[in-house]
């Protein structure tokens, strides 16, 4: 057989060079090349690196390494989960290497989750060669459904508690997933109180697109935030998510404050709030029939598991970084108040 060769691979060397990020590029050494196609929709590389495990390249661009995709797929997912009192019914839009669904079914209020990705070659290829990623297709609560998310989303209405958009960066077939009508959707596909997470890009490279994207969000959802993580083979070594909810309230007499929830998580009823609301929002509060809520907030997580919990399920998310990440530097804070 031929060795398999791929144009961003030179002298042994992935060089990943896009517009996106000019002036820079992310290079990994290569053992081998596992598998190249064209699929219907993109070009597909895989490939075993010396120092980061197999890779997958969609377009040129790295999706996940084996040696740091978990502090992605952990975060994208568990900021959403985590934001919800008790999801059941979940929707991953994109996310055919299985990463995020292996996150969502650790959480054992989960009755239900349906993976929607537009390209089979990439669900079927990570089967095959992300197997630690892809383990999530094997759980008996896992449906996938191969086809475009914004037909799929299209004949759903408040049917699913959390919506995770794992999608790659706004070019190709991802663009359309970054635009309002599609945020549309999701608001209306989610029941009352349910939250989204989304791939939302890098501060330090797309603060100017992250700005609009959050402003899209805000024309949709009530509560929006931006939050991120490190990543050191995405570009600049960052990637943040956009998380919105489409309550701005929650019932306190419909939140468990038990310690001894069905999923080993702690639901917190905590106020989130340090001041004493002015009078003006205490009677609009109860005119919407609320006077017993408070104000939702996605920067604090609804629910968590314990240290013994956290360290046996996740390697990089945890309470205190699910209220960290949401902490901006200056100049980011600024631009996305």
């Amino acid at each position: 057989m031929s060795e398999i060769t791929h144009p961003t691979i030179k002298d042994g060397w992935f060089r990943e060079i896009s517009e996106m990020w000019p002036g820079q590029a992310m290079t990994l050494k290569v053992n081998q090349v596992l598998h190249h196609e064209k699929s219907q929709y993109q070009d597909i590389l895989i490939f075993e690196s010396t120092d980061h495990g197999t890779v997958l390249v969609l377009d040129n661009v790295i999706q996940c390494t084996e040696k740091d995709e978990f502090s992605y797929q952990e975060m994208i997912t568990h900021l959403a989960m985590n934001s919800h009192p008790e999801p059941k019914n979940v929707l991953v839009i994109g996310g055919g290497d299985g990463g995020v669904l292996r996150e969502v079914i650790k959480h054992e209020t989960v009755e239900e989750v349906i993976l929607c990705d537009i390209d089979e070659a990439v669900i079927r290829l990570s089967k095959k060669y992300l197997p630690g990623m892809a383990v999530g297709f094997q759980h008996p609560k896992v449906k996938t459904h191969v086809g475009d998310g914004f037909k799929f989303l299209a004949d759903r209405k408040e049917e699913f508690d959390v919506i995770i958009t794992d999608s790659s960066d706004p070019e190709g077939p991802a663009e359309t997933l970054f635009q309002k009508p599609y945020f549309e959707l999701l608001h209306t596909a989610l029941r009352e109180g349910g939250v989204i997470s989304t791939q939302a890009e890098s501060q330090m490279l797309h603060l100017s697109f992250i700005a609009n994207l959050k402003q899209v969000c805000k024309s949709v959802f009530p509560i929006v935030e931006y939050a991120y993580t490190s990543t050191p083979t995405y570009p600049s070594g960052q990637i943040g998510f956009m998380v919105c909810c489409k309550q701005s309230f929650i019932d306190n007499t419909n939140t468990n404050d038990n310690p001894n929830t069905t999923d080993n998580t702690t639901i917190t009823t905590e106020s989130n709030t340090t001041e004493e609301e002015d009078d003006e929002e205490k009677n609009k509060k109860r005119k919407l029939g609320e006077s017993e809520s408070k104000k939702r907030d996605v920067t604090k997580p609804l629910r968590y598991w314990s240290e013994e919990e956290e360290e046996k399920l996740c390697r990089y998310y945890n309470r205190r970084v699910h209220e960290a990440s949401f902490i901006l530097p200056t100049f980011a804070r600024a631009a996305l108040r």
